[in-house]
């Protein structure tokens, strides 16, 4: 993000919110807008093929959710800086962003203006958290011992995970997915056998606490 304007990219499922935040953005005349994308998948390819230089991610996505697209972001794009604009204020579910590399965050509590003062920090390359949440997130980083971990899991087994977890049946998640019944069955047989599961409401207690899926 150097000489030109900083790229952005704006991902979220609700069409009046990616409104407001591009005439937001625009407005404040900083910004070069290179796109909206309303789901997970989407707005993968709308990264790789655009090469924004932030990215405003919400949460709650179609296909993926925003913790897996930011993990797939930061592998592919690693310099890419990620505001998180989300209702979701859990604590466990920030933590995860923060170790993963995302450096600013503001709820959809807060006044939207908070969004161009986030945008402003990740474009010098500093931290901005917003919310009630911001007071304790640190020190939870820092204290906090490691939790359990989804990092040895494959991208597709995630993306397996989370449509298990969000109560689909094999062959809805095939047909998500665009793979076979067949397919489905043995990520899930390996997903169970990685994680040392027995039962789906094993799998989706572990979806639930490491964030690959909501309760």
């Amino acid at each position: 993000m150097t000489g030109n304007k900083p790229r952005v990219l704006i991902v979220d499922d609700h069409a009046a919110i990616r409104r407001g935040l591009h005439d937001l953005i625009e407005s404040s005349g900083s910004y070069e807008m290179v796109g909206q994308a309303s789901n997970g998948h989407s707005a993968l390819e709308m990264a790789e093929e655009n090469r924004p230089d932030i990215v405003t991610l919400d949460y709650s996505l179609p296909s993926l959710n925003g913790l897996e697209v930011a993990h797939r972001l930061k592998r592919s794009l690693p310099a890419v800086e990620i505001l998180v604009y989300t209702l979701h204020e859990r604590e466990d579910f920030m933590i995860q962003m923060l170790r993963l590399g995302i450096r600013a965050y503001v709820p959809k509590s807060d006044p939207v203006e908070n969004v161009l003062a986030a945008l402003e920090a990740l474009s010098n390359k500093q931290l901005y958290l917003a919310g009630k949440l911001a007071e304790t997130l640190l020190d939870q980083l820092l204290l906090a011992p490691p939790g359990p971990s989804a990092g040895n899991l494959s991208s597709r087994e995630r993306s397996v995970t989370q449509q298990i977890a969000e109560g689909r049946i094999n062959r809805q998640v095939a047909h998500a997915l665009g793979v076979s019944i067949k397919t489905v069955e043995s990520h899930r047989s390996n997903i169970m056998h990685k994680l040392k599961l027995r039962t789906t409401a094993d799998l989706v207690r572990y979806a639930v606490k490491n964030n690959i899926a909501m309760a």
